[in-house]
């Protein structure tokens, strides 16, 4: 899987669906545009019903809720992490990252520009809450 940089300070959830989508993250970017999610609306960083509709979109079913982070060893195949899990006027906010396990082995795909490297295997400092299982398999297109 290829990592996708966000090009938004607030665009890391449309990055996470471009590289579980295989799309770049402007045609992520579009599409949300186009179902009314922005990147600079806070509800895209702390509710999972915006991400949740653009995978959806994209053929990706999630099943509902969240699963509580703990371990890496349990952590499925590919899943959809919160990390950086805080709370401002009561509310929470998180960064999206992408774990998936590789034949190389388990790497996290984070979308934040100021890394130095956006494929991480140092999970010690990677601090997740809880994660949404992603399928591997893409449902059908209809039609």
């Amino acid at each position: 899987m290829e990592v996708v940089i966000q090009e938004e300070e607030t665009g890391c959830g449309l990055a996470c669906v471009a590289m579980l989508a295989g799309e770049s993250y402007e045609a992520v970017r579009r599409t949300a545009a186009g179902m009314g999610i922005r990147a600079t609306d806070e509800a895209l960083w702390s509710d999972t019903a915006y991400v949740r509709r653009l995978l959806r979109h994209y053929g990706i079913e999630t099943r509902p809720g969240e699963a509580p982070f703990t371990g890496w060893a349990e952590l499925p195949a590919r899943a959809l992490l919160a990390t950086k899990l805080h709370y401002d006027r009561g509310r929470p906010f998180w960064h999206w990252v992408v774990f998936v396990r590789e034949p190389e082995g388990p790497v996290v795909l984070d979308p934040a520009p100021y890394l130095a490297g956006n494929r991480r295997t140092d999970t010690e400092a990677i601090t997740p809450a809880w994660f949404i299982p992603i399928p591997t398999a893409r449902v059908p297109e209809p039609g």
